[in-house]
């Protein structure tokens, strides 16, 4: 028994030694590059994204593996004085392939105290001797060409395959075109491709092309943001690596035996924004007098990486939209990292047990009260700082970040200054959001300042209904204020999904 448990764990080893050789046996593709290949450290911050971080969607990784080791802010000369190209060389082992793109930041100062990254032009032998202001170091400094025929020739020397790629184009359009690098880094990428023999992938070129195809009004915002010009969004990132993977299928590389014939290419998931709250945040069935700040809110958002769920209800206080099962409906839909904007107050003032019966209790307070509805069923009713904490408490259960928000300020003027709920409402929403720990915007008091900038007749006209409801133009007033104030809030992952246009 003791010999037979022996053999059995002597199999097992031999079986565990040959899968691991198997899959140690899978080449590797490096990248070697900068941003536009991998920004940041490759998690989308901000929504940009490197081509690098994709491209492994489109090849069989079961039989290659993927190491992109591009690095935000690099040239070819920095991407190896900080041994970024060693670590790499090191690696590499042969059947590998390298894949390599430079060329954006090449064109900064040679010597300064901020970067000191730039490359001489073209790819001939001259040189420039300095003493780095920034590294403090004596240096001599080559072509764009030098360097990237060095990582060449050391790559071909561990027996890898490199292949290089002329940098991604730049969101800049003259008379509709794209302008491309063709006389530049684009062309002398091309030269030393072609004086060391090796594939040369003219992306530059190809991704300028299928630009101009969409145009620049669906390209700006969809592949690129207005806000940068170089860096591409997730679907940015996409198209540049197709770009790559189209021309690697008509080369000659042996990459292109590992593409996949029907990749499955998977977006980063959207981040998911809720709204809960009354008629002053809800769409109330698109009611031109009566729109809710929620309405025009997505136009101040990044809706190509977050997707904003109105779920706000007229005519709702916060007992309301709990008793009715309107917050487990949003409950249940809560995912971790989704954020919840939380807004309640208009209607909390209404009666507790009769006709709407949709009052709370007023406070933050245990208190309760006992109530029978028309059908005869008994209600228990809370405060209105209870409700909210449950709202509050129960989003965070389930991995949401919930933000509370004032009560939007009516159109009603006591001593010439638009009226506050600094002492009921509004200051219950803060206690409610203070002690569960979570992020609070005054909205009611910075919205009622901007009016009283405005001035009565001005905001008259934002309210075509009543006092209470805004129209479009009082709403999209409302949701910009939403918008700047969540851009000033510190510590929200939130902020960075604002875009209000300049």
């Amino acid at each position: 028994m003791k010999l037979f448990k022996i053999l059995i764990a002597l199999l097992l080893a031999v079986l565990f030694f040959n899968f691991t050789s198997k899959q140690d046996n899978r080449p590797t593709l490096f990248m070697v590059g900068d941003s536009t290949v991998k920004n940041g450290k490759g998690d989308g911050t901000g929504g940009l994204w490197g081509w690098g971080d994709f491209i492994g969607q489109y090849l069989d990784t079961t039989k290659i593996k993927i190491e992109n080791h591009a690095l935000g802010g690099t040239s070819s000369r920095t991407f190896q004085d900080k041994g970024l190209w060693t670590a790499v060389l090191n690696k590499l082992r042969k059947g590998d392939y390298v894949l390599i793109q430079f060329g954006h930041n090449d064109n900064g100062p040679v010597n300064d105290s901020l970067r000191a990254r730039g490359t001489i032009k073209g790819i001939g032998s001259e040189t420039q001797e300095i003493d780095n202001i920034l590294t403090k170091k004596h240096e001599i400094v080559h072509t764009y060409g030098w360097y990237i025929q060095k990582v060449v020739r050391e790559a071909k020397s561990k027996g890898a395959i490199p292949i290089i790629c002329s940098p991604i184009p730049r969101n800049d359009w003259q008379n509709g075109k794209v302008p491309r690098n063709d006389t530049s880094y684009g062309l002398w990428a091309k030269q030393i491709a072609e004086k060391e023999k090796v594939t040369f992938i003219n992306l530059n070129e190809k991704m300028a092309l299928e630009m101009e195809k969409f145009g620049e009004a669906k390209v700006t915002g969809t592949y690129f943001y207005k806000r940068d010009h170089t860096h591409t969004s997730a679907k940015g990132a996409v198209l540049s690596a197709s770009v790559i993977i189209d021309e690697l299928k008509n080369s000659k590389n042996s990459l292109k035996k590992y593409i996949l014939d029907h990749p499955k290419i998977v977006l980063p998931a959207k981040k998911k924004v809720f709204l809960i709250g009354d008629s002053t945040m809800a769409n109330n069935n698109n009611n031109p007098d009566a729109v809710g700040w929620g309405v025009p809110f997505p136009q101040y958002c990044d809706t190509t990486r977050i997707e904003v769920i109105n779920k706000a209800r007229g005519g709702r206080s916060t007992r309301t939209f709990d008793y009715e099962g309107l917050w487990n409906e949003v409950k249940n839909q809560l995912e971790p990292g989704n954020f919840i904007l939380i807004q309640f107050g208009h209607n909390d003032a209404g009666d507790i047990d009769k006709e709407k019966f949709r009052g709370s209790l007023k406070g933050n307070g245990e208190e309760t009260q006992e109530v029978t509805r028309p059908d005869g069923t008994k209600e228990i009713v809370h405060t209105f700082g209870w409700y909210m904490e449950k709202f509050i408490r129960e989003a965070k259960e389930k991995g949401a970040i919930p933000i509370v928000l004032s009560q939007t300020p009516r159109n009603e003027w006591p001593n010439d200054k638009v009226e506050r709920r600094t002492d009921t409402y509004g200051n219950w929403s803060k206690i409610a959001a203070e002690k569960q720990d979570v992020l609070y915007i005054d909205l009611n008091e910075i919205v009622a300042q901007k009016y009283e900038l405005f001035g009565k007749e001005k905001v008259k006209a934002f309210f075509p209904k009543d006092h209470t409801h805004t129209g479009l133009e009082g709403a999209q007033m409302n949701a910009l204020t939403v918008a700047e104030s969540i851009q000033k809030l510190k510590n929200c992952n939130l902020r960075d999904y604002i875009e209000i246009p300049k």
